[in-house]
């Protein structure tokens, strides 16, 4: 989502309106926890004050994630309400609080793909559930392990105690 600064002077006297649909498929090498990214689509509108453009985004689309319980692909959904300001490098009459705030434009052209993916994996969260538990797809046993419940588990003696066991019988 690139346009030169040339192109965005329409700002200054109407509205510049945009609605795109962009790949970021590579935010699966960004992100380890990401296994598939939907066509993200970016509503926005750019109004110009002085030098400086602000973006009102709206972005949405699905991620695909994994269980932290049991590994399953689980969609996630984007739906983000955002504002982004740029400026150029060398804006003047802008407070110092807009400077800080605002990302500096390289050249002539305006890129917001950077930010919309920044804002996108900013959005991941820690830990994600699959809403369907009734067939869960984690191995209920592995080498050396199983899942038991507590009314399954048998009271087992530890072998290293079983000849301790066989003393306290002979007593009675």
């Amino acid at each position: 989502m690139k346009w030169t600064l040339q192109q965005l002077q329409i700002a200054k006297h109407k509205p510049f309106i945009f609605d795109e649909t962009i790949d970021l498929s590579d935010l699966k090498e960004q992100n380890a926890e990401v296994r598939n990214v939907s066509p993200i689509r970016v509503q926005g509108e750019l109004t110009y004050s002085g030098q400086l453009l602000t973006f009102h985004l709206h972005i949405t689309g699905e991620l695909t994630l994994p269980c932290s319980r049991t590994l399953v692909d689980v969609l996630f959904p984007i739906d983000l309400q955002v504002t982004e300001q740029f400026r150029p490098e060398n804006a003047y009459h802008i407070s110092q609080e807009e400077k800080e705030e605002a990302i500096v434009i390289e050249g002539d052209t305006v890129d917001l793909t950077p930010a919309i993916k920044e804002y996108i994996l900013l959005e991941i969260p820690l830990q994600v559930y699959a809403e369907d538990q009734v067939n869960p797809e984690a191995p209920p046993s592995g080498n050396g392990w199983e899942i038991i419940t507590e009314e399954d588990q048998e009271k087992r003696v530890d072998p290293r105690l079983a000849d301790l066991a066989k003393f306290f019988d002979d007593k009675k």
